[in-house]
């Protein structure tokens, strides 16, 4: 019996050393909401932008710890002539515990019709893909 317990106190014990050299994370961080909005606050969101609008994504985190990452990365998808299919447009990471975070996309030019996406990711993996539109 004694043997037995000796046994399962060093396996217990590897078994911690073993997480922690493998850096093992119990983070629950997650995304509770994105929303795309034409505003910083994100009162007016929408899915719809105008060519002189900027784009805002406010990002819900929770359960997050301060160094969890958030990153957004922009697409053009179909902009006709303008730029060919999925061209990136710009990333941005940002560094975070739980709470809101607001990303935005500015043009020095007004932005061409035609639809776009925002790939959200978490710790880099994909989270989330929000897709969006530019009308005239």
């Amino acid at each position: 019996m004694r043997v037995r317990r000796s046994l399962l106190l060093f396996l217990s014990a590897v078994f911690a050393l073993l997480l922690v050299a493998c850096e093992f994370s119990a983070s629950t961080a997650n995304i509770g909401s994105a929303v795309l909005a034409r505003d910083e606050a994100g009162t007016e969101p929408t899915t719809v932008f105008t060519p002189t609008d900027t784009f805002y994504l406010i990002v819900e985190l929770a359960n997050a710890p301060d160094d969890t990452t958030v990153r957004a990365v922009w697409y053009a998808v179909d902009v006709g002539d303008v730029a060919p299919a999925n061209t990136l447009i710009d990333e941005a990471t940002l560094t975070s515990g739980s709470g809101t975070l607001t990303f935005d996309l500015v043009s020095d030019t007004q932005w061409p019709p035609g639809t776009y996406r925002v790939e959200l990711y978490l710790n880099d993996e994909l989270s989330q893909t929000l897709e969006f539109s530019v009308q005239a």
